[in-house]
């Protein structure tokens, strides 16, 4: 079997996200990022902060409690910040992070399955339903538009907030793809397509389809026309953080399931602090 014919295990492919994903990697839009030993500590327009790292060496277990206090304490400062997200990994060796977090007003969401395999495996022909048609986006009206049907399907209150952080982000001109499937002009199925620079990645993100469009195979068409992009760009594998309306789906495509992810979040009350 040839190298370009060998499939990466599992194991590696973990490795791989460890190592190539968990650094400044996961934060490219980013408006700063400030260091706190291992961890690193992200501001995003829209008031939004987020705690990453490699991994949580350096912080005593013991300690772990104070450290989530004072990067706390960080977001508090800046008053412009109304919402931390936390993320956490399953494989992670963290004792009491959860006790923590929760004790500091962290609320866990539901965990979602991280997801990584091979780009080629998601390159697939899947034959559309009558009149639904992909294409990529990029023009104001079609970013608003998709960014508003993405509010719809996951229960989230109208707002511009997405809309302005995607829009910024397609100004920097940084390599990130917005995919939609229409069917008469109206916005079907929708995600983004992060390749990540300096690494083997492309980001198959923000899958969302209408509930009766759902199960005809628009997701994985859309899918597929990401991977093909990003291989077009030079990557080599993908990674999602998927729901359990995905997850089988990229299942079925031949990525594996490596790992969870769970987000903390921390909403600022409006009380005096």
């Amino acid at each position: 079997m040839s190298r370009q014919d060998a499939r990466v295990t599992p194991t590696e492919l973990l490795t791989a996200y460890d190592d190539q994903l968990r650094t400044d990697a996961e934060t490219p839009s980013a408006v700063t990022v400030e260091r706190h030993g291992p961890l690193r500590l992200a501001t995003f327009i829209g008031g939004r902060g987020f705690v990453s790292y490699r991994d949580l060496k350096g912080i005593d277990p013991g300690e772990i409690g104070d450290v989530v206090g004072v990067v706390l304490d960080h977001y508090r400062a800046d008053p412009a910040i109304t919402r931390v997200e936390w993320k956490t990994r399953g494989h992670d060796h963290a004792p009491g992070l959860h006790e923590a977090l929760v004790g500091h007003g962290f609320v866990p969401d539901d965990p979602e399955s991280i997801m990584l395999g091979e780009l080629r495996d998601l390159v697939v022909d899947v034959p559309l339903p009558a009149g639904v048609t992909l294409r990529r986006v990029t023009g104001e009206a079609d970013v608003r538009s998709m960014c508003a049907m993405q509010d719809e399907v996951f229960g989230d209150p109208p707002s511009d907030t997405s809309a302005v952080a995607i829009l910024r982000r397609l100004a920097l001109e940084d390599g990130m793809e917005l995919w939609v499937a229409e069917a008469d002009g109206v916005i079907v199925c929708a995600g983004r397509l992060e390749p990540v620079s300096g690494t083997d990645f492309a980001g198959i993100w923000g899958g969302a389809t209408r509930p009766q469009w759902r199960g005809r195979g628009i997701y994985r068409a859309l899918t597929a026309a990401r991977a093909r992009s990003a291989i077009n760009s030079g990557k080599r594998l993908a990674h999602s953080d998927s729901t359990e309306f995905s997850r089988p789906i990229l299942e079925r495509a031949g990525l594996v399931k490596v790992s969870t992810t769970t987000p903390y979040e921390w909403r600022r009350s409006g009380r005096p602090e």
